[in-house]
Order: structure tokens, then C-alpha cells, then sequence
């Protein structure tokens, strides 16, 4: 059955999205999607339906929601303060939303984004055959109070599960390949670039992150015979003053500024997880590697259902206690020990 998902109270940069639009990048319209991807593979196993679905993709702050009919949800990405009805719930867990129900969430902990998934996935109007909104397209809008949200079928059941998630919100070390125009930075300044710690800088966004430092910015040799041609997020631009910028989800489709290299995409949540002034490092791999880590990773998502667990739950919040059976297995204590 279907659903619905009153915005009460939203932050500024609370969104649909979901995997993003493929097939459209000669017309100037880059994939877009949720910045965190794994994000949404950690959802629906949370919740036993498909990845592509769409949910609230929430930037620093979430808001305040309702549910028109009972909604099975899951929380992921950037841990936030949540809770439904004043009773706190757990972060990187499926729960019961009740209609009626007020699901609050507050401000990340740690990391950038958040996410509030539903039974069904989002059903917001399509655009280029996706529901993510690409504010740097002009698609779609941020979510605003008094929006009503449709919700999908529900084709799972069950709630109560929890997923412990890849540590990827306080910055780290971020593997990288060569791009097109690697070989125009001298080995010196490849090597100092992997030698360097780096600050996420406070202007990121949806579209790319600047990398920060204390040393003097990257020069490449023959930077102006560099023409525009097409980039895809994950691309490290150098600009013209030698700083360091990461392409995200919303990036331009084409771009000049040389590129000293290109962020293996299971690495792209780290980048886009880290909040303003996490510590971040980089390293060069092989192709080869690369190839291998990207298939171990598409593995692991599709088998990550296998890794949820039942919540343990504290009897001080179980409204409903006697409703549990919390005594199968008990022994008299006089029996034989195996």
C-alpha cells in the first residue's frame, strides 16, 4: 500500500534523490544524485527493497516529518539526532514510523549528509527519468513545510534492523588514478600532492569540494594547451591559482583546468562525507587496482542485506513491553551443563 510524508520543517538543503539521470551528459546535464550513493545501497538493505528508490537527502540539517500511514523508514548516511514522538531512535537502523507520527531529526553529528528512506522510495515527479532534484540544472527545488511526499508500494516488511556503516565522515585517506592530464605535472609535484595533508574547504557543495592546504599550490607544465572536454565527478581540477578542487555529483559536464587526477568512485563518499576542515590525504593507484576495488565493492553492496542485525533495544524505551516474549529459553538452572 502507498503512502505519504508531510514536510513539517525542513533545512535549507534538504532534497529528493536517488541513483541520478545517466545519458544525458551531451546535452550539459551531469548525473547529479545523492552526493553519499552508498548511503542509499545501506537504506534499502536496511529496509529489503531496491537501491535505485528515492528518499531525503539531508545537507547539514533535516527537519521535521509526519507520516500519512504507517511507514517502514531507515536513517543512514551522516549521523543525526533522531526521534519519533520525543523518543530518541537509532542512527543506521530501519524503524516503524506510525501514521501520525512525528519523526524529528536534527543537525549532523559528523559527515555532510544525511539520509531518511522510506518503504516504496519517494515518489516525486520524474524529470530526465529520475526524481533527484539537480539544483545546479534547475531541476527540481529544495523541500519546503507543507510539502506532501508520495511514498511507493511497499514490497518488505519488517523493521528493527541496524547496519554498522564504512567509517567514511571525519576525512581519510582517498585513493586516486591518473587522469588526462596527470603527465603535465612533474613527478616532484605529483609526489608532493600525495605528501600533503589537506582540509576539506568551507565552499564545498553538491557540485565539488576545494582541498586546503599550508604548502603552495600544484603547477603543471603546458597548463594552456589543456582544452574544454567532458568531466565526471571524482575529477581533482587544479585552478588557475594551483588549488585543488574534487568534482561531486553536481559537477559541469566540461571544464578546462587540468586534472591531476580522478577519485576511484568507491572513494567518492569519503569526499563527500567530509565536513569542513576533515583531514583528507591522497594516494595514486594502478589502473589494475582500481578496476579490482571497484568489483569488490559492487560485491559488497549487493550482498550488504546479509549484514544487518536485529537492534538491541533498551526495555526503557519499549513503550509496548508486555507485548514481548522475553522469556523463551529459560531453564530452571538445575539442568545438566554440555
Amino acid at each position: 500500500m502507498s503512502g505519504t510524508l508531510t514536510i513539517l520543517r525542513a533545512g535549507p538543503g534538504v532534497t529528493v534523490q536517488d541513483g541520478g539521470r545517466s545519458g544525458w551528459l551531451d546535452y550539459g546535464v551531469s548525473r547529479g544524485g545523492a552526493a553519499d550513493r552508498l548511503a542509499l545501497a545501506e537504506g534499502a538493505a536496511l529496509l529489503g527493497q531496491a537501491a535505485d528508490l528515492a528518499a531525503v537527502e539531508m545537507a547539514g540539517l533535516g527537519g521535521e516529518f509526519q507520516a500519512g500511514s504507517d511507514l517502514r523508514i531507515a536513517l543512514t548516511g551522516a549521523p543525526m539526532r533522531a526521534s519519533i514522538d520525543g523518543t530518541a531512535v537509532a542512527w543506521n537502523a530501519s524503524h516503524l514510523l506510525p501514521a501520525g507520527a512525528r519523526l524529528t531529526i536534527g543537525a549532523a553529528r559528523s559527515g555532510s549528509y544525511g539520509y531518511l528512506h522510506v518503504s516504496g522510495g519517494i515518489k516525486s515527479a520524474e524529470h530526465l527519468g529520475a526524481r533527484s532534484a539537480h539544483l545546479a540544472a534547475g531541476i527540481g527545488a529544495p523541500l519546503a513545510e507543507g510539502e506532501v511526499l508520495d511514498t511507493g508500494p511497499d514490497g518488505g516488511k519488517g523493521t528493527g534492523l541496524g547496519l554498522t556503516p564504512e567509517n567514511r565522515f571525519e576525512g581519510g585517506t582517498v585513493r586516486v588514478v591518473a587522469s588526462l592530464q596527470t603527465a603535465l605535472f612533474p613527478q616532484a609535484e605529483l609526489e608532493r600532492f600525495e605528501q600533503t595533508a589537506f582540509r576539506r574547504g568551507v565552499r564545498g557543495n553538491r557540485m565539488g569540494v576545494p582541498l586546503e592546504s599550508e604548502g603552495e599550490g600544484f603547477r603543471p607544465e603546458g597548463a594552456r594547451t589543456v582544452v574544454s572536454e567532458v568531466i565526471v565527478p571524482g575529477d581533482i581540477q587544479v585552478t588557475g591559482d594551483g588549488t585543488p578542487y574534487v568534482l561531486l555529483s553536481e559537477c559541469q559536464t566540461t571544464g578546462g583546468y587540468p586534472r591531476i587526477g580522478t577519485v576511484v568512485p568507491c572513494d567518492l563518499p569519503l569526499l563527500a562525507q567530509a565536513a569542513a576542515g576533515a583531514a583528507l590525504q591522497f594516494r595514486f593507484i594502478p589502473l589494475e587496482e582500481a578496476v579490482g576495488l571497484e568489483r569488490a565493492e559492487t560485491e559488497r553492496r549487493e550482498g550488504m542485506r546479509g549484514q544487518c542485525r536485529p537492534l538491541i533495544r533498551d526495555p526503557r524505551t519499549m513503550s509496548n513491553l508486555l507485548s514481548y516474549q522475553l522469556i523463551s529459553g529459560a531453564i530452571a538452572g538445575e539442568e545438566d551443563v554440555l
